[in-house]
């Protein structure tokens, strides 16, 4: 967890050993993170719901893919918070005191990040929490170029699991989690996953976090089947990802891409749907799919202003302010955890 470091490392026996203990490491840790991956999804989908945990959507393609939905016209929540990330920057900011560390759960958004460490004062340290390890390696080399005073501390985890933070110096932490990942769980897993975050972080800390307002289903239903089919893509690229990763032989045109909204549940669905009856195999574990069943990939709760503080109380937090945009759309919370920092 040290920070990271763009040097070209010394030459020698000494050097090469290290470099050749990392590669080792980091092969150990990815056969670890495969055995995970393929008892999730073989767990998933002996279930009479079939289901991936939508954690698994962000491989180096899938990541990619998103970046792109991100900037669709149909895809309303990252402008929406982006407008009120720039108005409300200097509020954040000041949140935040001098030499805080900014702890980002899932490595998203650039600008998001770059926004806020515009803003704040002496900013020590960036660390951002991800799964994907390449994609947030890639980005956060970006920001070193930019922010030379910052220390970058990528740490390769699943955030919604135990993590231990490293040494981040006297400043403040403050959290972010942007976007509209906060609805991908279901309510009472939010609160138990707020709850965490504030253990993660400790006493006296921030939390700048995204949440997806309830709205018109029309808009909802676009956001997540745009017309250009990036959606779609990266849905689909989910049974890639587990035929490359864990063995499995799903076919490419065997599943469609379908999104709804589920007003009984105030939430998105994503799923993907057999077009005919096939079965999948996964080493000597065989599913069968009758046309039509589905794995459920994602969901993404819709919240009102009101299910937003109680949801915040309950897991530990003090709401110190909801900025929503003019449109009602989106709303950005920033929460403080009771306690002196660290």
């Amino acid at each position: 967890m040290a920070p990271i470091s763009l040097a070209t490392p010394h030459a020698g026996s000494l050097a090469a050993s290290l470099a050749q203990s990392l590669r080792i490491a980091e092969r150990r840790a990815a056969d670890g993170a495969t055995a995970v991956f393929r008892t999730d999804v073989v767990f998933g989908l002996s279930q009479p719901q079939k289901a991936v945990p939508p954690k698994y959507f962000y491989d180096e393609t899938g990541s990619r893919l998103f970046d792109l939905i991100c900037r669709l016209p149909e895809y309303y929540p990252t402008r929406c918070e982006l407008e009120i990330l720039k108005t409300r920057a200097a509020e954040i900011g000041a949140l935040a005191g001098p030499r805080a560390s900014l702890v980002e759960f899932g490595s998203g958004s650039s600008i998001k990040v770059r926004l806020l460490l515009d803003a704040m004062d002496k900013p020590a340290a960036y660390v951002p929490i991800d799964i994907s390890g390449p994609h947030m390696r890639a980005a956060v080399a970006r920001l070193a170029e930019a922010y030379p005073g910052v220390a970058m501390v990528p740490v390769e985890a699943d955030f919604t699991q135990a993590v231990r933070l490293p040494p981040l110096g006297e400043g403040r932490r403050v959290g972010f989690f942007p976007g509209s990942t906060i609805g991908n769980f279901t309510p009472q897993a939010a609160t138990a996953f707020l709850a965490h975050v504030g253990d993660v972080l400790g006493p006296g800390s921030a939390l700048v976090i995204g949440f997806d307002l309830a709205k018109d289903h029309a808009v909802l239903e676009a956001a997540y089947d745009d017309r250009h089919g990036i959606t779609a893509a990266f849905n689909l690229n989910l049974l890639a990802r587990i035929n490359r990763e864990v063995g499995a032989d799903f076919e490419p045109g065997g599943f469609r891409h379908r999104a709804f909204f589920n007003a009984d549940e105030s939430r998105i669905e994503m799923h993907l749907e057999s077009v005919r009856k096939q079965e999948v195999c996964i080493g000597r574990h065989h599913f069968a799919f009758a046309r039509g069943e589905t794995i459920h990939t994602e969901n993404s709760y819709k919240f009102s202003a009101a299910a937003v503080l109680a949801m915040v109380r309950h897991a530990g937090w003090r709401q110190r302010v909801l900025w929503t945009d003019p449109k009602g759309w989106f709303a950005v919370a920033a929460l403080e955890r009771d306690g002196e920092g660290r």
